[in-house]
Parts: C-alpha cells; sequence; structure tokens
C-alpha cells in the first residue's frame, strides 16, 4: 500500500520567486529550517538527475534526493530521503500563477504507512508556514 498527503498553499510571489525558494540553496537555508541555532546548510544540483541535500547538523536531521524532473518555474519532483532511513519517498511540487500569486500544490507520496504520513504532513506544514514570511521579507533583495 502506498500512502500519500497533499498540501497546498496560496503565496503572495510569483511561480519565478517561489521557484526560487524552493531551488536556491541560500533561500532553502532562509525558511526551510531556518533556526540560527540548527545551522543549516542545502546543497543543490538542479537538473534532472542532480542530487540535493538540507542538513541541520546542530540538531541532527537532514534529507537527501535526487531530481528527477525540472520544469522552472512549474513543476519539481524529487526523491526524498530523511538521514538515516533507506525508505525513499516522492514530492511533486506544482507552481501554478493565481491573480498576483502562486497556487503552490506539494503531493508527497509513496509512503508505506500512514503514520509516516502523518509525520511528515507536519513537517511540511511546519516549513510552508514560514515560506509567505520569508518571501515578505526578501521582496526587494536578489530573491
Amino acid at each position: 500500500m502506498s500512502v500519500q498527503l497533499r498540501v497546498q498553499r496560496t503565496l503572495a510571489a510569483s511561480p519565478a520567486r517561489v521557484w526560487q525558494a524552493l531551488t536556491d540553496p541560500v533561500a532553502l537555508c532562509g525558511w526551510f529550517w531556518p533556526h540560527a541555532s540548527f545551522g543549516t546548510t542545502a546543497r543543490v544540483d538542479l537538473r534532472t538527475g542532480g542530487e540535493f541535500q538540507i542538513g541541520a547538523p546542530k540538531v541532527d536531521i537532514g534529507v537527501s534526493g535526487r531530481y528527477v524532473d525540472v520544469e522552472p518555474p512549474h513543476r519539481l519532483v524529487m526523491t526524498w530521503r530523511w538521514d538515516g532511513e533507506e525508505a525513499e519517498t516522492l514530492v511533486t511540487i506544482s507552481l501554478v500563477p493565481s491573480g498576483e500569486g502562486t497556487e503552490l500544490t506539494l503531493v508527497h507520496s509513496r509512503f508505506p504507512e500512514e503514520a509516516r504520513r502523518d509525520q511528515n504532513a507536519q513537517g511540511w506544514s511546519d516549513c510552508l508556514d514560514r515560506l509567505p514570511a520569508w518571501l515578505a521579507a526578501t521582496r526587494t533583495t536578489a530573491f
């Protein structure tokens, strides 16, 4: 049995800015796990077959994967594996213009059980709840 979760957010930024927040290593460090005490790092090789890694070594958390499909600035598909775990899941993110913003839809699939899905649902909710503030704060910068 494969279990999935679906998360949607409407963001007050263009798909290009949201794309950059999702794919630029500096941007990822600014909103994904931003607490200074976490020591968040990110590495991104943004191409189909390229790899990514986001880590917060001070709190011993990290995730890595491989990009399966990269269609800037509208679709990003990547494998997802938590450090220390063997299970690999799949994340598909779609960005669609909506009014003056972007509708982000995230589908995280291939969970072996509902409990794992629910843990990841909370994590995605926490991370995506931080994204609008980061987008607003960086509106006039290079991002």
